[in-house]
C-alpha cells in the first residue's frame, strides 16, 4: 500500500462526497478516483477493498463530524441547566447543516452496515462510543439529566437529522407554531428533560 497520508486523505474526503451523492453502491474505487481528481487506479493502491475503505471513512467521519473543541470549551463556561444543553443540540443541528455531507454520507454508512455484518460490528462499535461518550460527558460536566435522557436525546436528534437532511421541509408545520429544525430541538429538549 502506498503511504502518502495526504492522498490518503484526500481519497478519504473524496470518498466520503461519493457515499453522500451516491449512496453505498456507487462507492467504488473508479469513483472516488474521478472525485478526488486523480488517474484511474489511484484508489485501490491506498486501500486493500471496499471494505478497508468503508473503515477508513468510518474513523474520518468521527473525527469530522465532532464538535470543535473551542465551542465546547465556550459552552462549558456557562451554567450547567437545560440552557446548556440546548445549546449543544443546537450546536449539533447547526454542525448537520453545516456538514451536510459528512452526516448524510453517515447515514450512508448505517445503511450499508445493515447490509454487511462487518462494518456493522466496526460502525455499532464507534456509534455505541460516542453515545457513551455523551453519557459519561453529561455526568462529568454535571450537565442535566442521565443516561436515559442522554438516550433519549440522542434518538430524539438522530431522527430530527435524518429527517431534515433528507427530506428538507417534510417537517415545516408538523407541530402548528415550531420553526424546523430549531424549534424542534428546543421541544426535544424541554419534554426530555424537564426543569428541576
Amino acid at each position: 500500500m502506498v503511504r502518502n497520508p495526504e492522498r490518503r486523505a484526500a481519497l478519504v474526503d473524496a470518498a466520503v462526497e461519493v457515499l453522500a451523492a451516491e449512496g453505498a453502491r456507487g462507492l467504488t474505487f473508479r469513483a472516488v478516483d474521478t472525485a478526488a481528481g486523480v488517474p484511474t487506479g489511484t484508489s485501490s493502491n491506498y486501500f486493500a477493498n471496499r471494505d478497508d475503505l468503508l473503515h477508513q471513512i468510518d474513523s474520518w467521519l468521527h473525527e469530522r463530524l465532532a464538535p470543535d473543541p473551542k465551542v465546547v470549551e465556550d459552552l462549558l463556561k456557562r451554567p450547567r441547566d437545560r440552557e446548556l444543553v440546548l445549546a449543544f443540540m443546537y450546536d449539533l443541528i447547526g454542525r448537520a447543516q453545516g456538514d451536510r455531507t459528512g452526516f448524510l454520507a453517515m447515514l450512508e454508512m448505517r445503511l450499508e452496515a445493515g447490509r454487511r455484518p462487518e462494518l456493522r460490528a466496526s460502525l455499532m462499535k464507534s456509534l455505541r462510543g460516542d453515545l457513551d461518550f455523551g453519557i459519561a460527558f453529561n455526568a462529568e460536566s454535571e450537565l442535566p439529566g442521565g443516561a436515559e435522557e442522554i438516550t433519549l436525546l440522542y434518538l430524539g436528534m438522530l431522527g430530527l437529522i435524518l429527517e431534515h437532511l433528507t427530506m428538507p421541509g417534510m417537517l415545516d408545520g408538523a407541530i402548528p407554531g415550531v420553526s424546523v429544525p430549531e424549534g424542534v430541538v428546543e421541544r426535544l429538549v424541554e419534554r426530555i428533560l424537564p426543569e428541576a
